[in-house]
């Protein structure tokens, strides 16, 4: 399985978490493209640095000729010069914590609605729309519960800055691109001391920050400063499926990106891993030699011969619909000579009752035989490929590490051929070119 790990030794934010993707091999040309299509008046720089002695790819959002900064640097400078008071009226449905510090010199105010329309008429995937579009949610419904807000009441005054969308926008087509099944993390380093925000100076984690860390692994390390911002709070949220230390895997490439800070002596630094987790020699618990998952099934079969065949299509249906894994018909010589049709279902174990209660209840069936049985099944993943009419899934299977088998999904096939008038097998034979283009050239 392509997994990738992120040691978060130095936090999280938006920019490095961009930083080290672009540094693991997302294409930086992809990123320019989506910010020129959110046509918000933005623009990316790239450039490499030095943190700590580590060598690492920063990436900054440029607004208006201003690339963002550190926001407590910005909060405390309006602070000092009067022109925020940090008072409880000002902040209310106004200004949220989290989101880029200079937001504040040329953001609008934006609702959370806003912010999704801006995100649907986004030029990117369906599923990078989707994972913004929960990155915003998640900070939305965090600030609304620290304030005592609803969401709509949560005018994004900050993360609703033109950095911010890109920055977000950005992640979530970067993380699709790096194609990996699994996104696992280390526990967060969050930094120590205070941060100076719209809302005054609040303790490190910041309230919202810490609201979207709930069932996350976090410690406070030397560094008095914010390590994790509410931004990459929430990526980790929406998009790490795990904690814990590196699992066991190939390390086939690995990204550092850059914080904005640079600490004497101190890395400041998100590094990312990216690989297959190795073959499991000795077999554990529910995984074969072959890396293949085992586990138990339960089969359920019924001889029908005197049932009307329209039914047996509705019954399949109703059987995927109660959680069948799979289920198949195979023609049959039944007593005195007459044809039928054996039905067999497979399903997990705690699906069997109500599957058999379904046969019972759907076909002309007196009795259901149910064995249980082992299954053998290949580790698997997900690639995207961009063919001309749109973007296809390809289901591809691993052995022992290497790819066995691949497939496009007959779905997203189906449905370009019928939206382009394209012929069905055309499509599924373009998707396969581009997967193999993309591995063997």
């Amino acid at each position: 399985m392509r997994i990738a790990y992120l040691d978060c030794f130095s936090g999280i934010s938006g920019d490095m978490f961009l930083g080290a993707l672009l540094d693991a091999g997302v294409r930086f040309d992809l990123l320019q493209k989506t910010v020129a299509d959110l046509n918000v008046g933005a623009q990316l720089g790239l450039s490499r640095v030095d943190r700590g002695g580590i060598s690492a790819a920063k990436l900054d959002v440029i607004v208006d000729g201003q690339k963002d900064m550190p926001r407590e640097e910005f909060w405390a400078g309006k602070v000092a010069s009067g022109q925020w008071r940090g008072t409880r009226g000002q902040a209310s449905g106004l200004a949220v914590e989290a989101g880029l510090a200079h937001a504040g010199a040329h953001a609008q105010r934006k609702s959370l609605t806003e912010i999704l329309k801006i995100i649907a008429a986004a030029a990117i995937g369906e599923r990078a729309k989707q994972t913004a579009a929960e990155i915003f949610l998640a900070l939305g419904v965090a600030e609304a519960k620290v304030h005592n807000l609803s969401v709509e009441e949560v005018h994004f005054h900050e993360v609703g800055a033109t950095d911010a969308i890109v920055d977000i926008v950005c992640a979530s087509v970067a993380a699709e691109a790096l194609h990996v099944e699994q996104l696992i993390a280390s526990p967060l380093n969050v930094g120590n001391g205070t941060v100076a925000c719209a809302h005054g100076v609040l303790p490190i984690p910041a309230p919202a920050t810490l609201e979207l860390l709930k069932g996350v692994p976090i410690y406070s390390g030397e560094i008095e400063k914010e390590l994790v911002t509410p931004t990459g709070a929430a990526i980790v949220k929406v998009l790490v499926s795990g904690f814990g230390p590196r699992p066991e895997m190939t390390v086939e490439c690995i990204g550092y990106g850059a914080g904005a800070r640079d600490f004497p002596g101190y890395p400041n630094v998100l590094r990312l891993s990216v690989g297959e987790t190795l073959e499991v020699v000795a077999a554990e618990p529910g995984r074969s030699k072959s890396n293949a998952e085992v586990e138990e099934i339960v089969l359920l079969e019924a001889n029908l011969d005197d049932l009307n065949p329209q039914l047996i299509g509705y019954i399949v249906d109703l059987a995927f619909g109660e959680g069948a894994l799979d289920v198949f018909t195979t023609p049959v010589q039944m007593k005195k000579n007459r044809p039928g049709t054996l039905l067999t279902l497979l399903a997990r174990p705690e699906n069997e009752e109500k599957l058999r209660a379904l046969l019972f209840r759907e076909s002309s069936t007196l009795g259901v035989r149910t064995r249980r049985e082992k299954r053998y099944a290949l580790p698997r993943r997900h690639e995207v490929v961009a063919t001309p009419w749109g973007e296809v899934r390809l289901k591809v299977a691993t052995l022992n590490g290497t790819v066995s088998q691949y497939a496009p999904e007959y779905e997203d096939c189906r449905r370009i051929a019928a939206e382009h008038h394209v012929p069905l097998k055309t499509v599924m034979q373009e998707a396969i070119r581009l997967y193999l283009d993309q591995h063997h050239g």
